[in-house]
């Protein structure tokens, strides 16, 4: 057969005859048969024409040998298969826990069988003291009841349901129709009469055996029978019983909730259509509240929607206060925990065990809040620093209290506190330190500089001293309970507690020094004993160094302004990692802050609320614990430490500036007079204006035990005399000499 390649495939095939081909030959299509090849590779038995196509240039012959087969795409899905250990493992992660998590914690549980408890108690007690109003109601009620049981048996008997359809076949004329419907009647009534009977005869029978029962038994019955009939005289819009408490307004959280609310966000891949959204778990109740996990649409992140939580606030229609979405990056950036409470946590008031107690132990760590979700949160002091940060005015010297009472507490502790604010926030906890001061004057902030100082050298002799003790007792080179309680060791734990810090920090003349001190304390202090709590409203590099904030363990952020000041606190990359104390409303969130450090994963918390009453009174167990322990030392022993920085005596230059005939001098005047004996160290003060020029020498006195008074003078330069705050001479005198007489008899000893 000849092959003419001009041919069109869409002619038909002419048949051969005898003469062009042999008797039984086959015809075969070329170009089918060199289409159920490889696409390159060439008919060889097609002649040398063939790889020309019929409107192109000739089709050049592959370089290399040709390959047979399937043609499969390296991408093609389906078929992949995963070794099962790796698949058990991603099971795994994904596990849901055969105990609840309410059960997991015992302060969980036992809070949670309180609460069910109390309030199946409260039902009982409210439904049981109106037994006698539902008694009446059923009084009342059980005539109608009568009337309906009545009417409802005749009804019953006699069929009355189906006269109207009886009726009806009789005004259709429809004779065969109703004479079924009446034989079915007949039946029925026969049927329905007879059981009638039996129960009238069973009521008579039971009425003449309670005419004859003791009186207990006819009361019952009576009881019984009215609580019948006056059940079924209820009128359909009035119920019985009424509700022991209300129902809450609260929507339930379903799936249809939380997919209109994440819609309505606008966060691009979350708007339109959100099939994506899976809910990897049921929505459960958890505390007071219900929690969702949810896998958000690929390419969007927790990020995202914590960022629009007041717009998810808004389409939840519940308070910002009482939505809570967090992330999971353990499973992916995709995985988010949206809670939503019942309650607006801005106004939930969280009490502290140490309101109560009489002693604690710091090992143990310290009652701080709790979370959104009502669970406690404690913070680890022993082997940690804090950093507690925020916008003033939204509850970092609450929080810095809290965690004061929890160290005074515990008599093995030397509380150090260096409130540099000067308003006297932590005044109830000064008879139990070893160092205090409260101010925000030059002398207050070089005293806290020299307590920074002092913790070094303390750190020092401390890691000398942990060093030579034997391995049975210290095992681990950190100190212990058991290390702590043998005060002969001097390795009991020590906290040093800096409010506002930036004031120290930044100071010109004292910040530098003091930076570098806080720094090598907290990298070193960590495994003494050595606590150092810092707090501060303006974190930048100025006043808070980096070397402070990159190295201290836990943090606790309240409010802050921006991003900057968020990573500050809480750690670079906090605020990408979606960690964003911005969130929180000023003002209406005061308490609430990210707490990083102290358990697993980052947690807001709301810290516990401790008034000046109530920290005075925790203050004054301390004393007295501390008094019995006779731990009690320093400042809390009306010793006055030597100051290192300034070198001067304040009280011998007073003297110096208040001669004998002048028994009592304003505070102004002495101001003055010391700014001319030393301009460098007293300059600051008598460049005050009005009553702060006062008050500074009011509160550097205060250490001394030296206390104001209204002294009657005039002004140098002439005037009208005036009551005005001021010293008695006297006072500095004796101040002098009973601190001298204790130095002198430190010295003999």
């Amino acid at each position: 057969m000849t092959h003419n390649p001009d041919r069109s495939d869409d002619m038909p095939e002419q048949p051969a005859t005898p003469d062009e081909d042999s008797k039984g030959a086959d015809i075969v299509n070329l170009n089918a048969a060199r289409d159920r090849r490889h696409p390159n590779t060439p008919d060889e038995s097609a002649g040398p024409d063939a790889d020309r196509p019929a409107d192109g240039p000739p089709v050049s012959p592959p370089v290399g040998p040709v390959l047979e087969g399937e043609i499969v795409r390296v991408d093609q899905p389906g078929g992949e298969r995963l070794d099962w250990l790796t698949d058990l493992e991603n099971k795994a992660r994904t596990r849901r826990p055969i105990v609840p998590l309410w059960l997991r914690s015992r302060g969980e549980a036992v809070a949670t069988m309180k609460w069910v408890s109390l309030h199946y108690l409260h039902v009982a007690g409210y439904q049981a003291s109106r037994t006698p109003l539902y008694a009446g109601r059923l009084t009342f009620r059980s005539p109608r009841g009568l009337f309906r049981l009545v009417a409802g048996v005749i009804k019953w008997t006699f069929d009355l349901e189906g006269v109207p359809v009886r009726l009806a076949a009789v005004q259709k004329a429809d004779h065969e129709a109703y004479l079924k419907l009446s034989r079915q009647r007949d039946v029925r009534v026969r049927g329905r009469g007879i059981v009638a009977l039996i129960a009238l005869g069973t009521v008579i029978a039971a009425g003449i055996f309670v005419a004859f029962a003791p009186t207990a038994a006819q009361w019952a019955a009576l009881a019984a029978t009215v609580a019948v009939l006056g059940t079924l005289g209820k009128p359909a819009d009035r119920p019985l019983i009424n509700r022991a408490v209300i129902p809450t307004t609260v929507e339930k959280l379903t799936s249809d909730i939380v997919i209109r609310a994440l819609s309505a966000i606008s966060v691009a891949g979350l708007n339109g259509k959100n099939s994506d959204i899976r809910f990897v778990a049921p929505i459960t109740r958890d505390g007071p509240g219900w929690r969702a996990d949810v896998d958000l649409p690929y390419g969007v992140t927790v990020t995202d929607v914590m960022d629009k939580r007041d717009r998810l606030a808004s389409a939840l229609r519940r308070p910002i206060g009482c939505i809570w979405p967090e992330g999971d990056s353990s499973i992916h950036e995709g995985r988010l925990i949206l809670w939503v409470g019942d309650k607006d946590l801005s106004k939930t008031t969280v009490r502290t065990p140490l309101a109560k107690a009489t002693s604690h132990d710091v090992f143990k760590g310290v009652p701080f809040g709790a979370d959104p979700r009502g669970r406690a949160v404690v913070v680890p002091l022993i082997q940690h620093n804090i950093l507690i940060g925020s916008q003033p005015g939204q509850g970092k010297t609450a929080a810095v209290r809290v965690l004061a009472s929890g160290a005074v507490l515990d008599p093995s502790v030397e509380l150090w506190i260096q409130e540099l604010k000067g308003t006297g926030d932590l005044d109830p906890l000064e008879p139990n330190c070893h160092r205090y001061v409260s101010g925000i004057e030059d002398e207050a902030i070089a005293y806290a500089a020299d307590s920074l100082t002092l913790l070094r050298k303390e750190v020092m002799r401390r890691a000398a001293a942990l060093k030579t003790l034997p391995a049975d007792l210290c095992p681990d080179k950190r100190i212990t309970r058991q290390i702590a309680d043998k005060r002969s060791l001097g390795l009991h734990p020590l906290v040093c507690i800096i409010d506002e810090c930036q004031n120290l920090f930044a100071h010109p003349d004292f910040g530098d020094k003091a930076g570098d001190d806080a720094e090598f304390i907290i990298k070193l202090g960590r495994a003494l004993g050595v606590v150092l709590i810092l707090a501060t409203q303006r974190p930048d590099k100025d006043s808070l160094p980096t070397g402070i904030s990159a190295n201290v363990s836990i943090r606790f952020c309240l409010r802050v302004a921006g991003q900057i000041e968020n990573d500050m606190i809480l750690g670079t990359s906090a605020y990408k990692n979606g960690i964003r104390a911005t969130v929180f409303q000023p003002g209406a969130d005061a308490g609430i802050g990210y707490l990083v450090g102290a358990t697993p994963m980052a947690k807001v918390v709301r810290t516990a609320y401790l008034d000046t009453p109530a920290t005075q009174r925790i203050a004054d167990r301390a004393h007295a614990l501390r008094k019995a322990a006779g731990t009690l030392s320093g400042h809390a022993m009306g010793e006055r430490p030597e100051a290192i920085t300034p070198a001067y005596d304040l009280l011998a230059d007073i003297m110096a500036v208040v001669p004998t005939s002048e028994a009592k001098v304003w505070n102004e005047v002495v101001v003055d007079r010391l700014a001319e004996l030393r301009a460098e160290i007293y300059g600051a003060w008598a460049s005050l204006e009005g009553g702060a020029k006062t008050a500074q020498l009011t509160t550097a006195l205060k250490p001394y035990g030296i206390r104001t008074m209204q002294v009657w003078g005039t002004p140098q330069g002439g005037g009208k005399g005036a009551n005005r705050i001021g010293i008695a001479r006297e006072d500095i005198l004796t101040a002098i000499t009973e601190r001298d007489g204790r130095k002198g008899s430190g010295a003999a000893s």
